[in-house]
């Protein structure tokens, strides 16, 4: 028995919960993979999984395992990449998560080669095996090593038409009375906005919420409301005219741009290459979006 294959084998159909998803995940069939979990228990001695009809669980004794499986894995995974990278040659698949506003308007094609993951629920880095996180808070997750790329800048902003209909706001207080596109998981029913020292929060509300950028975003170019978007969206659509920035002088918080991984031991080369890259591409006074001469005659 290969106990390594059998140790992934037992942790995918851990994680998924199913003989089936994790066969279809590792390119096996469903009774090759119950074939490695039956070795490994015979192996160990244990069950480790209870099986029904409807659903797959851990035994306690399979709980414990799991822990020390996955931390084989990631010891395995680090003794390809450490002889990997003694020849100086960048090799093996990264797993980068970004929210998915973010991996499409700014990494898209750029780390298409890394394989990317997109989606904005909360992934968990070492549970789901990703190497790499980007994640646009200023309250990273202090289990994992950060480092931050640069800023992320938002705008107020709304379509000419919405504004021909409504007005424009002249003072965070006159936002109250519009209709604004919040985010469901974000700053739903209050926006914060600093000019100078002055901070002053504002309750808005609407008829259309969400939970990613680039939907609220397009609601917003349709006249639907005025809408809080970073930068990296929306400076495009003002520099064309589609969206006007309202309150110029007015400024959401300013969120910072972190890359999140695991650990720092036995870096990878291919995951230090990456991270080279990125801030290659966005450090900086400015990121390559954030163009101030972008904005120039577009606020109201």
């Amino acid at each position: 028995m290969d106990r390594l294959t059998a140790m992934q084998v037992f942790a995918e159909v851990a994680q998924l919960g199913s003989f089936t998803a994790a066969g279809d995940k590792l390119d096996m069939s469903r009774p090759m993979v119950t074939r490695y979990v039956e070795e490994l228990e015979q192996w160990l001695g244990v069950r480790l999984l209870q099986r029904s009809t409807r659903k797959v669980t851990l035994t306690d004794a399979g709980l414990a395992c799991l822990a020390r499986c996955r931390q084989m894995l990631e010891l395995a995974d680090e003794v390809r990449a450490d002889a990997g990278q003694r020849d100086g040659q960048v090799r093996g698949l990264l797993r980068v998560a970004a929210s998915t506003s973010f991996g499409l308007a700014v990494l898209g094609g750029a780390v298409a080669e890394f394989g990317l993951q997109l989606g904005d629920r909360a992934v968990n880095l070492i549970g789901e095996r990703i190497d790499l996180a980007i994640r646009i808070t200023n309250e990273p997750d202090p289990g994992l090593v950060g480092r931050r790329l640069c800023d992320c800048r938002s705008l107020l902003v709304a379509a000419p038409s919405y504004l021909a209909r409504h007005g424009a706001p002249l003072s965070p207080e006159d936002l109250e009375r519009h209709r604004c596109l919040s985010y469901s998981n974000f700053g739903r029913s209050e926006w914060k906005l600093n000019r100078g020292g002055e901070e002053r929060k504002v309750r808005v509300a609407g008829n259309i919420s969400g939970n990613e950028a680039s939907a609220l975003l397009s609601a917003a170019v349709a006249g639907a409301g005025i809408a809080m978007q970073p930068s990296y969206l929306a400076a495009h659509h003002v520099s064309r005219g589609e969206l006007v920035a309202l309150l110029p002088e007015w400024q959401p918080i300013v969120l910072g741009i972190h890359a999140l991984y695991p650990s720092r031991r036995l870096l990878p080369l291919a995951l230090r290459s990456l991270l080279d890259f990125l801030v290659d591409r966005l450090g900086g006074p400015l990121p390559p979006w954030d163009i101030p001469s972008a904005l120039a005659g577009r606020t109201a």
